[in-house]
């Protein structure tokens, strides 16, 4: 669950930043103590409203959805709206004047659904997403080409791990990752690594998640 917060303090040290969180009108002992909890997810919010970049990409994406579904964009519009409260827990909002990080993470959700349910853009991920980070992640947990959106790309490590070793029996999980497809994925090895992160402006990421991680831990075994 998502719960609006204060924050009332905070310092730094070498290890990072540490914070002084309130959460009003909420009572999360029982919660934090049943489940266990060590790991919650920061959002800052700024306070700067939606720009237009972010409402172009938004409608854009909503179109291709329509195209896909059959739906209206203004009931499209909406289930999609509550599509992403059913996934982050957040209030109901609107995108005539929501922060620029709602937009931001209302953007993720909506090329998530695409991703997920290979709903086709017409423009390329890349320049629909406002976090390429997540675009990167999210293409290499649905195996879809970061670069051209071709799905059952493969995996490349843009960390080498090295040749004559043993993929399956090593930890490459702190290596940067991304994912190509073959055409690609060839094209990389044949310009070079520096030329082909300026032309795409794609990049590796270390690709953590629950399942590689329990995958991980049984080859270990």
């Amino acid at each position: 669950m998502h719960y609006t917060s204060k924050l009332k303090g905070y310092y730094t040290d070498e290890e990072g930043t540490w914070l002084k969180v309130y959460v009003p009108g909420v009572d999360l002992e029982e919660r934090i103590q049943n489940k266990q909890l060590k790991h919650v997810e920061i959002r800052c919010d700024d306070g700067r409203h939606i720009s237009n970049e972010q409402r172009k990409k938004i409608y854009a994406t909503v179109k291709d959805i329509c195209e896909f579904t059959g739906y209206l964009p203004e009931e499209q519009k909406e289930w999609l709206k509550y599509f992403h409260i059913a996934r982050t827990g957040c209030e109901y909002f609107s995108l005539s004047n929501c922060s620029m990080d709602t937009a931001r993470e209302y953007i993720n959700s909506i090329l998530d659904y695409c991703l997920e349910n290979g709903v086709q853009l017409q423009d390329t991920l890349l320049n629909r997403t406002d976090d390429i980070d997540h675009a990167m992640y999210k293409c290499i947990k649905e195996k879809i080409c970061c670069v051209c959106g071709l799905p059952h790309a493969d995996l490349h490590h843009v960390d080498a791990v090295g040749a004559g070793r043993n993929r399956k029996k090593i930890d490459d999980s702190k290596h940067r990752k991304m994912c190509l497809c073959r055409n690609h994925h060839t094209e990389y090895h044949k310009i070079g690594a520096e030329y082909f992160t300026n032309k795409y402006h794609v990049y590796g990421i270390i690709y953590e998640d629950e399942k590689s991680i329990e995958e991980l831990e049984k080859l270990k075994c």
